[in-house]
C-alpha cells in the first residue's frame, strides 16, 4: 500500500498540469509557433500603415542622424545624444539599422517591431516554462501577453521602439536568471542576465526595476527563500541594483522637467497615481476605450474616485499578503504589477500623460501570472475545473486577438487614430492639436484653426497649439494677434526650439532681423544640432550682409547633416557671390573649409571648381 502511494505522488509531480504524464519534446515547439503566428495575425497589417505624425518625425523620417543608416559616426552620435530628451542609445541604433535596410519606408519600420514582439512573446513563454516548470499555464500568459489591447500602443507605434527592446531583453534577462538559479555553475547564465539587463536599460530605464522583479521570483516560484541563505540572495543582486541607481540617476539628472506649464503638484500626481493603478487593472482585465494619449486632469479628481481606488489598491494588497502562503503567486504577481509600474506612475512627472498603454508592457505579466495560476490551482482536483479553465486558455485569448486587431487599426493613419482618440477622451487637447496639423496638411486652413483653438481653450498653457495658431494667423495676415500667441507660448516654453524657429521664421518676414536672429539663436543655445534653425540664422546673416558668419553657418549645418541640399545650395550661392564680388579669397576658402567638414559634396566642389578653373584663365 505504501508504495503504490509513493508511486501516485511521483506520478503526480511529474504531471503537474495533467497532461497525460509525458510532455512530447515537440510541444514547446509548437506553442512558440503558435505565439509568433498570432503576432503576426494581429500586428502583421502594420507593414501597410505608414509613420504617425506623433513623435514618428522626429524619431525617424525627419531625423537627419537617423535617415543617414548606421554608420560609425551614427552609432557615435546613439551613445551622445538623446532623442525627445531620452538617452536610449539600443533604440537609436536599431532604428539606424532599419534606415540601412528600408530607408524610410515605413512598413519596415514596423516590420522590425512585429518581430521584436514576437521575439519578446517567445522568451516570456520560456522564461516562465524554465522557472515553473508548467508549459500550458505558460503559453496561456505568453499568448495573453501577444496579443492583448493594451500592448498595440507598443507594437504599431515606431517610435515606442525603446518599449519592445526594453522588453526583450527583460523577458531574456529573466529567462538567464531562472537557467542560473537552477543549473550547476550558471556563472554564464548569471553574466547572460546581467548583459541583458544593461541593453535593457539603454532601450528604456523602466528596466530598472528588474532586481525587485528577481526577488520576487526567489521567493516563488524559484523558492529560493529558506533554501538559499538571504545574504547570497541580496549579494547577487549587487550588480543589478548598481546598475539600477545608476541609471536612475542618469535618468532624473538628464530628463528635463516638463515645461511649467504642464508640471502637477504633488497631491494632484498622488491622485493620478492612485486612480491609475485602478485604470490599469479595470483595462487589463475589460480592455475598451483605449486611445494613443490620456490627458493629466487639469483639476484633479473627485474626491470619491480618489478614495473608492486608494480603497481597492490597499484591499488587493491586503488579500494578497493574507492568502500568500497558499496562493503565493498572488502577491508575487501583484507585487509585480505594482513596482514594475511605480518608474511610471506618475509621482515622479516625466511627461504630460496621465498614463499610457505602453506602460504596462511589462507589468501586466504579473496580473496575467497571478490570474492564470490561481485559476489553474482553483480547476485542480475539480470535475469539470479542468474543462472550464482549458475553454476559458481558448476563448480569451480569441477575444483579445479580435479586440487587439480592432485596435491596431485605428493606427492605419494619423488622422483614424486621434479621432478615435476624441471618441475615447475628453478635453484632449494633443489630440485636438495633432488633428489641426493633418487638417492643415490636407488644406483645410480654418478647420486647422478651430482645432487649434479648440486646444489652447482647453489647456491655456499648451505652447506648441498656440504656436501652431500663431503661424496661421500670420500666414492668413492677422500679424497682431499672430504675435501675441507667439510671446505668450515663449512664456510658456521658453527652452521650445521649434517655437522659437516658427517665432523667428514670422519676425524675419517681417523685417526685424535682429529679433528673428536672437530668435533663432535661442532655439539653438537649446539645441546646437537643430539645423532648421541654424540655417534659417545664416539666412538672417546673410540678408544682413555678414556672409562670413553666414558660411559659417552653413558649414556647421553640413558638418551636423551632410546630406543637407538646402544648406548646400544656399552655401553655393554664397560662395558664388562673393566671387562675383571680388571676393575670391573669401569665396576659395569658404569653400574649402565647407569640404574639410563635408568632403564630397558635390555642390560645394562644383563651386569651387568654377572658381579655381576661372583663376587659372
Amino acid at each position: 500500500m505504501s508504495r503504490k502511494k509513493k508511486k501516485t505522488a511521483v506520478k503526480k509531480t511529474a504531471n503537474p498540469e495533467g497532461a497525460g504524464g509525458r510532455r512530447k519534446p515537440w510541444e514547446p515547439v509548437a506553442i512558440c509557433v503558435a505565439l509568433v503566428i498570432v503576432v503576426f495575425v494581429v500586428f502583421g497589417q502594420t507593414i501597410h500603415f505608414g509613420f504617425v505624425n506623433y513623435d514618428d518625425d522626429t524619431n525617424v523620417y525627419a531625423a537627419p542622424q537617423i535617415v543617414a543608416g548606421m554608420s560609425l559616426r551614427g552609432i557615435e552620435w546613439a551613445f551622445t545624444h538623446m532623442q525627445l530628451s531620452r538617452w536610449a542609445p539600443a533604440a537609436v541604433i536599431s532604428r539606424l539599422m532599419d534606415c540601412t535596410f528600408y530607408g524610410t519606408w515605413a512598413g519596415g519600420h514596423h516590420l522590425t517591431n512585429v518581430l521584436l514582439h514576437a521575439a519578446a512573446t517567445v522568451f516570456l513563454f520560456l522564461a516562465l516554462e524554465e522557472s515553473t516548470g508548467r508549459m500550458w499555464r505558460s503559453g496561456f500568459v505568453a499568448a495573453v501577453f501577444a496579443v492583448h489591447p493594451l500592448h498595440v500602443e507598443a507594437v504599431a507605434w515606431v517610435s515606442t521602439r525603446g518599449e519592445l527592446l526594453c522588453g526583450l531583453f527583460f523577458m531574456v534577462a529573466v529567462w538567464s536568471y531562472s537557467r542560473y538559479t537552477r543549473a550547476a555553475g550558471g556563472r554564464l547564465y548569471y553574466a547572460a542576465s546581467v548583459a541583458a539587463f544593461i541593453l535593457g536599460l539603454m532601450s528604456k530605464p523602466m528596466i530598472v526595476t528588474l532586481p525587485f522583479v528577481f526577488l520576487l521570483m526567489d521567493y516563488w516560484p524559484l523558492g529560493r527563500f529558506g533554501r538559499v541563505p538571504r545574504v547570497r540572495l541580496i549579494i547577487e543582486k549587487m550588480p543589478f541594483l548598481l546598475l539600477s541607481a545608476g541609471f536612475s540617476i542618469v535618468t532624473s539628472l538628464t530628463t528635463p522637467k516638463p515645461p511649467g506649464a504642464v508640471q502637477m503638484g504633488l497631491w494632484l500626481r498622488i491622485e493620478n497615481a492612485i486612480v491609475t493603478y485602478c485604470i490599469y487593472l479595470r483595462q487589463t482585465f475589460w480592455p475598451t476605450d483605449l486611445a494613443v494619449y490620456y490627458p493629466n486632469p487639469q483639476h484633479g479628481y473627485p474626491m470619491w474616485e480618489v478614495a473608492g481606488a486608494a480603497a481597492v489598491v490597499c484591499l488587493v494588497t491586503a488579500a494578497t499578503y493574507g492568502l500568500r502562503k497558499r496562493y503565493p503567486e498572488l502577491l508575487v504577481g501583484w507585487l509585480w504589477f505594482a513596482g514594475m509600474l511605480t518608474p511610471v506612475i506618475g509621482i515622479v512627472q516625466i511627461s504630460n500623460y496621465a498614463h499610457a498603454d505602453r506602460y504596462n508592457y511589462l507589468p501586466q505579466i504579473g496580473l496575467c501570472v497571478a490570474v492564470t495560476w490561481m485559476a489553474a490551482n482553483w480547476a485542480t482536483g475539480r470535475r469539470y475545473g479542468r474543462a472550464a479553465v482549458g475553454s476559458m486558455g481558448v476563448i480569451v485569448p480569441c477575444v483579445l486577438m479580435v479586440a487587439a486587431y480592432r485596435q491596431t487599426s485605428y493606427w492605419g493613419s494619423s488622422k483614424g487614430l486621434w479621432m478615435h482618440a476624441l471618441a475615447c477622451t475628453t478635453d484632449n487637447d494633443i489630440a485636438h492639436n495633432d488633428l489641426g496639423n493633418l487638417l492643415l496638411g490636407e488644406g483645410r486652413r480654418q478647420d486647422a484653426i478651430a482645432q487649434y483653438r479648440e486646444a489652447a481653450r482647453i489647456n491655456p498653457r499648451y505652447a506648441d497649439a498656440r504656436n501652431n495658431l500663431a503661424h496661421l494667423l500670420f500666414q492668413d495676415g492677422h500679424a497682431a494677434e499672430a504675435m501675441e500667441q507667439y510671446q505668450e507660448a515663449v512664456k510658456i516654453d521658453p527652452d521650445s526650439p521649434p517655437i522659437r524657429k516658427s517665432y523667428g521664421l514670422d519676425l524675419f518676414q517681417m523685417g526685424k532681423l535682429d529679433e528673428a536672429a536672437a530668435q533663432f539663436r535661442e532655439a539653438l543655445r537649446v539645441d546646437p544640432d537643430y539645423t532648421d534653425a541654424r540655417t534659417s540664422l545664416a539666412n538672417v546673416l546673410l540678408y544682413q550682409g555678414r556672409m562670413a558668419d553666414a558660411i559659417d553657418e552653413y558649414c556647421e549645418v553640413l558638418r551636423i547633416n551632410p546630406g543637407d541640399s538646402l544648406a548646400s545650395d544656399n552655401l553655393g550661392n554664397v560662395l558664388k557671390l562673393l566671387y562675383q564680388q571680388g571676393r575670391k579669397a573669401e569665396a576659395v576658402a569658404g569653400a574649402e573649409r565647407a569640404l574639410k567638414v563635408n568632403p564630397g559634396n558635390g555642390r560645394i566642389e562644383e563651386a569651387l571648381a568654377g572658381m579655381l578653373g576661372d583663376g587659372r584663365r
